[in-house]
């Protein structure tokens, strides 16, 4: 019987573990699976933390609904009845400029009549479809910065994509590869040589695929509704855990992956417990992989070192609705690092999962940090509480204290895909090749999403069942 070792117990770890039992009971092969994670509980950065009437998210909120397989985990997992799905709310989204919230813009009417671009920020916009505009450098991996002033403009990119980029990735423009970041728009590009001429295609061929009857995503790109469970997203790991049960081992810390002259792995751990796989999928993130696999290929273990991370500090805040005078009507906001503020910006948590708080309270979910400001997550509570009070107060005009305070501090929290980093995964490729049956998975990779995660563990467990 074949035996694989899958390190890391986040949801890449657990999903790989529990598509890979299931493909191999549905191919007909025997396994002995094991995973092995450092910490008491499984689940990573996936933690639904209830106190006092409220469901605070230590890291992920959720997934988009638009894609499928974290769906089709759910599905097949059986806890597809216990989704929750954010309401409208969710659906309007703020920046914060010039001392006010604006909602973006969702059409071309909006867009016009919106004071967050100024009139010759707009004009520049009307321009990128334009032969006025450069065409993408060939051969060139161009930072999202670059993209942004060259397609869209300077006023663009520090009010558009600079907050979109630090709300996702938590990352700095001025580093972050279009191409790995953004794939998607890279292609639209190169295939129609423009954004909005992409969207006008695109949205011509949607027409005539509604009238087909064929089900279609947005012309922008993947859409969907924000998804979770009423429990919190953490019921999705727990349901794996304990779906996978004496296959998942916590407590474990694996020190050294190695391989024997006989071509099997040998696993250390830092109690003196050894395992022996003949695969290996290496789910921890890259900075981890990096120490674990020194000794095996210092090649891999310098290529995965490579990847930087970003820091994160979450606060949740508590309040009874009647301290909050604006209407929380929408998402939340980011800011423009140009606006000088602390934080990165406030998701309205209970509006998106109005249980989130319970009765006639508000959780309000703020990040601090990033690739920007990577020294805030050195800051004592007593500085972050003051910095997000003082945010929130010019951003929503919140002036009385939370009844609720939580601070999450994340040192090492997204995976930053900065120029260069398509060729880093290369290299990793090549490198593998050296060691068959050693699969590297997760959020540093290909897609820092919850999404992207399930998906990755789909392809590491499709190659680990083709070896067996």
């Amino acid at each position: 019987m074949k035996k694989i070792v899958i390190i890391g117990g986040g949801i890449s770890g657990l999903a790989t573990a529990w598509l890979l039992r299931a493909k191999a009971l549905a191919a007909g092969k025997e396994l002995q699976i094991t995973l092995l994670e450092k910490e008491e509980q499984s689940g990573g950065k996936i933690k639904s933390i209830k106190a006092d009437g409220y469901t605070c998210e230590w890291g992920p909120n959720g997934f988009l609904d638009s894609k499928p397989q974290t769906l089709d985990l759910c599905r097949a997992l059986g806890v597809e009845s216990n989704l929750h799905r954010s309401n409208d709310n969710a659906r309007k989204r703020f920046i914060f400029s010039g001392g006010e919230l604006h909602q973006l813009p969702d059409g071309a009417p909006t867009f016009l009549t919106s004071r967050l671009i100024s009139w010759p920020g707009k004009l520049r916009l009307a321009l990128e479809p334009t032969p006025f505009i450069a065409s993408a450098p060939a051969g060139v991996d161009e930072t999202l910065a670059d993209f942004g002033r060259r397609r869209l403009g300077g006023e663009a990119l520090d009010k558009l994509i600079a907050p979109m980029v630090s709300g996702i990735f938590a990352g700095d423009p001025e580093t972050m590869s279009l191409e790995s970041c953004f794939p998607r728009i890279a292609e639209l590009e190169r295939e129609y040589g423009g954004l909005i001429r992409a969207m006008i295609m695109l949205g011509k061929k949607k027409k005539k695929d509604i009238a087909a009857g064929k089900v279609v995503s947005s012309a922008a790109g993947p859409g969907g509704v924000l998804t979770s469970f009423r429990e919190g997203i953490q019921y999705l790991s727990d349901a794996l855990a304990a779906s996978l049960g004496e296959i998942v081992k916590t407590g474990i810390t694996v020190t050294v992956v190695q391989r024997e002259a006989g071509g099997a792995y040998q696993i250390t751990c830092s109690d003196g417990t050894l395992y022996e796989a003949d695969q290996v999928i290496m789910a921890s993130p890259a900075f981890a992989a990096a120490e674990m696999l020194a000794q095996l290929d210092n090649g891999i273990s310098a290529a995965l070192r490579q990847i930087p991370y970003a820091s994160m500090t979450v606060v949740c805040f508590g309040y009874r609705r009647e301290q909050i005078k604006r209407s929380l009507d929408g998402f939340g906001y980011l800011i423009p690092k140009k606006e000088g503020r602390s934080t990165l910006g406030t998701l309205w948590d209970s509006s998106m999962f109005e249980n989130r708080a319970a009765g006639n309270k508000v959780l309000l979910r703020s990040m601090m940090g990033g690739a920007c400001f990577p020294e805030y997550v050195n800051l004592s509570d007593d500085e972050v509480v003051a910095r997000v009070r003082q945010d929130l107060q010019m951003t929503m005009g919140i002036d009385t204290a939370p009844e609720f305070v939580r601070v999450f501090r994340h040192p090492q929290a997204i995976p930053q895909y900065t120029v260069g980093h398509g060729a880093r995964l290369q290299k990793l490729a090549d490198l593998l090749k050296a060691h068959p049956g050693l699969i590297l998975t997760g959020n540093s990779y290909r897609g820092i999403g919850l999404n992207d995660c399930v998906a990755a563990a789909e392809r590491a467990a499709d190659e680990a069942l083709q070896s067996v």
